[in-house]
């Protein structure tokens, strides 16, 4: 039988590996916002000859922007772009120039599409992203302990689950504020939708986990829950596996053949689908045993005795 809850602190320290870089990158750097959130102007153009992103940028910067971002939207023999700056308004003298600095420089184009977001719009949208990750959290804590009801500890699995999907949303954000620190990759609304499934996708294999993990409690009720688990995760591993392999090669088969002006998004999916499907087997249901077995328990009475009393005098 694998032996995987014995090798749970090896699990802990890989996820910890993995999302300590990210996190300080977003405590130092953050995460690079899109116009979405900040407000701005989407500008997508198709030139009728050879164009680079690198030629639309200098134009556009000798044209008197001074943020200007472009990147390839479509195959490369599709001259495609997309042009993200701060807000100019449609029918303004100043897109007029930015016209005419594009035909002089680069030659010709068509307008696919032309949007502004304003100042006001951008906040609200940043709020309601954030509203809508934190229902979302909380919803599914409070389902997760109803679900498990019958079981001697509801809430353990309901907080392990929201663990499991805290680890699997940090690794995204961390990745995509290096992506940002090292290639100026922007988030957007698309951003926030990718995080949603994710959170639900890394849900949906833990509840299969622990669903196992409940009845085979019920089967065997003289067994360690340390077996339990091990022989609830060997029956559900391959099924999980096989499930997500499914998705991961659809979803780099996108990122690497797809669209530019999705790539990000379906990028966010990727990486998250492979955090959830690693977090469901080797996180969540090795925090039910680290609880079951009273590890979590100890090093948090080891933290709070390490930690100096405020009552005592320094010496």
């Amino acid at each position: 039988m694998t032996r995987l809850a014995s090798k749970r602190k090896l699990w802990f320290i890989i996820s910890l590996v993995i999302i300590v870089p990210g996190l300080v990158s977003l405590l130092l750097s953050g995460l690079k916002l899109g116009i979405d959130f900040t407000g701005g102007t989407l500008w997508e153009v198709r030139f009728s000859q050879p164009a680079t992103a690198l030629g639309i940028e200098s134009a556009l910067r000798d044209a008197g922007l001074d943020s200007v971002i472009v990147q390839q939207s479509g195959p490369a023999t599709d001259e495609t772009f997309l042009i993200r700056m701060p807000e100019v308004p449609e029918g303004s003298a100043q897109k007029t120039a930015l016209e005419e600095a594009l035909e002089t420089a680069i030659g010709p184009f068509t307008e696919l599409e032309y949007a502004t977001v304003g100042g006001a719009l951008s906040t609200q949208i940043r709020n309601r992203a954030i509203l809508a990750v934190a229902i979302a959290s909380v919803g599914i804590l409070l389902y997760m302990a109803y679900a498990f009801r019958n079981t001697q500890n509801p809430l353990l699995y309901g907080s392990s689950a929201l663990v499991a999907m805290l680890h699997d949303v940090l690794i995204v954000l961390g990745i995509f504020s290096i992506l940002g620190l090292l290639f100026n990759v922007q988030i957007d609304a698309l951003f926030i939708t990718a995080l949603l499934t994710i959170i639900g996708f890394s849900v949906h294999d833990t509840i299969v986990v622990f669903d196992r993990i409940r009845e085979n409690l019920a089967k065997h009720p003289d067994d360690s829950f340390e077996s339990i688990v091990d022989y609830s995760l060997a029956q559900t591993v391959v099924r999980s596996v096989n499930t997500s392999m499914t998705v991961i090669f659809t979803l780099l088969a996108l990122v690497l053949f797809g669209g530019g002006s999705t790539r990000m998004f379906v990028l966010a999916l990727l990486i998250g689908v492979v955090s959830g499907t690693y977090s469901s087997i080797f996180n969540a249901s090795q925090l039910l045993v680290a609880w079951e077995n009273g590890e979590i328990q100890r090093f948090f009475r080891r933290f709070s005795r390490a930690k100096p009393d405020p009552a005592m005098p320094a010496a």
